[in-house]
């Protein structure tokens, strides 16, 4: 592989492993900010145990994530710098934003939270967390503001002398149709992913039973976590709606790509399973649903879904047949065989989940007096349940991404031109496998302190105190 293989490959793995962390923050911060509010509304010790409990382990994901989204920012100089020299000017305002202020709210008020139990009056200390929870939301705003960018290019002017293109209506950057869509699509995933992992240690906890005292209790915050996956679930399908037809507008590729369609149809079929070739040309079987395609693309049962074979003509009249600018196999068309199952994959294990959810609802709804948590099968759900929204995430992070080639601005720089033009194949792979170490230490440290902290459970905690001597130094509240 050359250095743009090596350079697209690390970007791929650095990327996806650190979007682990993301969901699991946003998510699980509101979760917790809810818990304290409670707490402080009605004082029930439970509450308090809940909030502390999952607050630890918010704050090992939180510092977890940070470290492995530092690597991003450098990547960007080290082996994108044509990009960052060409779109620089749009690309690093958004996220610039983001950092001096959503990233510094969320910081500074984490730190609130944790040196402030005892310290800060019962409500001001709770608002802290919601702040936290705010800096991650708009944290995310920004940062997928950019990547809309890359989906549509909006609000700039391409300088012909500099070779780069300006910014010319930062509000049309953060308010561009694309971001409209995937913002509300990427928070309600969080939300899901959040309460899917508090349902998923809450199981275990029960599965395990080593404090029976505290099956109320987990029994308790397992349902709380299956609510909140299921109605972020649901928000996710529907926003998820919105987002394959403004896909389908501004990237019909894409979309044509995640069905494999060559020709164009209308009505057009979703396919749910197929066999055949493995670019799609062929298809030996397959189960379908009728017009559902036509739905997804368009909002009508009897919409026009364009074909790939008409668009790679079209794209060839409007970007031109230049061989920088296509893929290896000479057109604008990114990989079937990843587009199309990337797409399955997200909606399959998403779905999944949420049914998991509902079904842990039905279980410990309050007519079942002593569900038995004992067989294997709550194991196996503890263990599924947090992990299947993070692939969803992750595969629909991918087919985003890859549906997009070959372009990384989408119809101004492809890839190939991306890249940095002194990076060297070697120079990428030292810069991977030092990375690839980190993260697999990272992620050593990450499930090591998680399972230390889950196996001990929510201990029983005292109130603390608002009359705390003030002289005293500041201590850490875990």
């Amino acid at each position: 592989m050359d250095a743009l293989d090596l350079a697209r490959w690390q970007f791929g793995i650095t990327t996806v492993y650190h979007f682990l962390f993301v969901p699991i923050t946003i998510g699980l911060s509101g979760i917790v900010a809810w818990m304290h509010t409670r707490w402080v509304r009605h004082h029930r010790e439970e509450d308090l145990r809940l909030t502390k409990f999952y607050g630890k382990l918010f704050t090992i994901n939180f510092a977890l994530g940070l470290v492995t989204g530092i690597v991003q920012e450098f990547q960007f100089g080290m082996n994108w710098s044509d990009y960052s020299r060409f779109v620089g000017d749009i690309f690093g305002a958004p996220l610039a934003v983001e950092a001096l202020l959503a990233f510094f709210l969320e910081s500074t008020f984490l730190g609130l939270w944790l040196f402030g139990w005892g310290r800060l009056p019962e409500r001001v200390h709770a608002a802290t967390m919601w702040a936290v929870h705010i800096g991650t939301v708009l944290s995310a705003y920004f940062i997928l503001a950019a990547n809309s960018f890359m989906q549509n290019p909006v609000g700039y002017t391409f300088n012909p002398e500099t070779g780069r293109a300006e910014m010319t209506d930062f509000f049309a950057v953060l308010t561009n149709q694309v971001q409209r869509v995937t913002f509300p699509h990427t928070i309600s995933a969080a939300y899901m992913t959040g309460g899917a992992f508090v349902m998923g240690v809450a199981v275990w906890s029960l599965w395990r039973n080593r404090t029976p005292e505290d099956a109320p209790l987990h029994r308790r915050s397992a349902r709380i976590g299956a609510w909140v996956a299921l109605v972020g679930g649901l928000a996710v399908v529907v926003t998820g709606d919105a987002q394959a037809k403004v896909m389908t507008e501004v990237q019909p590729m894409k979309m044509a790509a995640a069905e494999a369609l060559y020709e164009t149809q209308a009505p057009a079929s979703f396919s749910v399973f197929t066999i055949g070739s493995l670019d799609g040309t062929q298809e030996h079987f397959s189960i379908r649903i009728p017009r559902l395609l036509s739905y997804l693309s368009t909002g009508t049962f009897d919409g026009e879904v364009e074909g790939i074979n008409d668009l790679q003509a079209e794209y060839m009249e409007l970007y031109g047949t230049d061989g920088t600018m296509l893929t290896e196999d000479g057109t604008y068309t990114p990989n079937i065989p990843a587009t199309y199952w990337l797409f399955r994959l997200m909606i399959g294990t998403g779905m999944l989940a949420a049914a998991i959810a509902a079904w842990v609802l039905w279980v410990t709804r309050k007519s079942v007096e002593r569900p038995d948590f004992s067989s294997p099968l709550w194991a196996w759900t503890a263990v599924a349940v947090p992990l299947l929204p993070l692939l969803a995430n992750s595969f629909g992070w991918m087919f985003t991404e890859m549906g997009r080639q070959p372009w990384v601005v989408f119809g101004l720089m492809t890839t190939a031109r991306g890249v940095s033009p002194s990076v060297s194949a070697g120079e990428v792979v030292t810069s991977m496998v030092v990375f690839t170490l980190l993260y697999g230490a990272l992620a050593v440290i990450e499930v090591k302190l998680l399972l230390t902290w889950i196996k001990r459970g929510p201990v029983p905690e005292e109130a603390p105190s608002e009359d705390a001597d003030e002289d005293a130094p500041l201590v850490f509240a875990y």
